[in-house]
């Protein structure tokens, strides 16, 4: 079975067309060597497939006939990715900065709104503090 199949039989990518593409970028391997998306793969084969920056280590058990359902991935591979990987992917998540730097671009959606309603409450202040004017003494 070609190995762009396999991989989207066993559901590691949604469409045959990602799968192939993933082959072509070399995000696909066979024990270090970079695999085209027609070459054949056999029960026994240790794939290694980079993904969502993970390398994805998977063994072949069995060949599919066709596109399985996800609770009978297991009967055709085996994935033996070290649990160091799926840790470095948490901590790449909690490494990144979600929100921009401030003073950096135009204002946000949120952002706009917080300025509105500072401007609304400060001017409540500001109304309130005026002082009716002094008569002349």
């Amino acid at each position: 079975m070609r190995v762009d199949k396999f991989l989207w039989c066993v559901r590691y990518f949604k469409t045959r067309s990602i799968a192939t593409n993933a082959c072509k970028q070399g995000k696909v391997r066979l024990e270090d060597e970079i695999l085209k998306p027609s070459k054949e793969v056999f029960p026994g084969d240790k794939l290694r497939v980079r993904k969502n920056q993970i390398n994805y280590e998977i063994e072949v058990l069995d060949l599919p006939k066709s596109r399985v359902g996800a609770k009978l991935v297991n009967l055709y591979i085996h994935d033996v990715t070290p649990k160091e990987a799926f840790e470095k992917l948490d901590l790449l998540k909690y490494s990144k900065d979600y929100y921009r730097k401030k003073g950096t671009g135009r204002p946000t959606k949120k952002d706009r709104r917080d300025i509105d309603d500072w401007f609304e409450n400060a001017g409540d202040k500001i109304e309130e503090k005026e002082v009716e004017p002094k008569k002349d003494e």
